[in-house]
């Protein structure tokens, strides 16, 4: 989704909702997948993505760089890629998830070489509440035409709506071709750096479908 618009906003300043890929990922495992989960306080149903603090109650960093290294450090391209563990495990501590979210984000585009504009809902101070309505300002103030959504947004977005505002909506459909993993079988829901670690320099060919 990333690679194919202008622009690409974090929606940072909404409310955060749990049991969702916000906080967690997965990761192939030779048991099968497996989730990798960074803790966050327990407040933070009741507060903004960006409000949102991690948990430091346990060493989460450290244990998500221990599993990827246990489930991936055969993968034919890890050592090419490693440096991202040490990156987001080691050398940063992080205290608000949606900075992590962010970082993470930016930097694996620019690993795969996606030059695109990356900019925070939070920036543009919008007080208005409707989630349709917010979207619609927000895309025309950036002078938008086209939005590009997951297919969740089905459930919510009032397309008629856009439409009347002169912004067509269209939805992502991930359908991804399949590369060789590790382990027995292939699995498509997990992380990104499994794709890079299997693929290397292949991997936007995984990707941008």
């Amino acid at each position: 989704m990333i690679n194919k618009v202008d622009f690409f906003v974090f929606l940072d300043d909404v409310q955060y909702t749990k049991h969702d890929w916000r906080n967690r990922n997965k990761i192939k495992t030779p048991n099968g997948l497996r989730w990798i989960t960074v803790p966050v306080k327990s407040n933070s149903i009741k507060q903004k993505i960006n409000e949102v603090e991690v948990s430091q109650r346990v060493n989460w960093q450290k244990k998500h760089y221990n599993s990827f290294i246990a489930n991936y450090s055969k993968a034919k391209y890890f050592k090419d890629f490693e440096f991202l563990l040490e990156d987001f495990y080691i050398t940063n501590k992080w205290k608000k998830l949606s900075d992590l979210d962010i970082y993470t984000t930016i930097k694996i585009s620019e690993i795969l070489r996606i030059n695109t504009n990356f900019l925070k809902s939070s920036e543009f101070k919008i007080k208005e509440k409707d989630k349709n309505r917010r979207l619609i300002e927000i895309i025309k103030l950036l002078k938008g035409k086209i939005y590009i959504t997951g297919p969740s947004a089905k459930n919510y977005l009032n397309i008629e709506l856009f439409e009347k505002n002169g912004i067509e909506v269209r939805f992502m459909e991930y359908k991804y071709p399949e590369y060789q993993q590790l382990y027995e079988g292939f699995i498509h829901e997990v992380t990104v750096l499994d794709v890079l670690f299997n693929c290397g320099d292949r991997s936007p060919f995984y990707i941008f479908t």
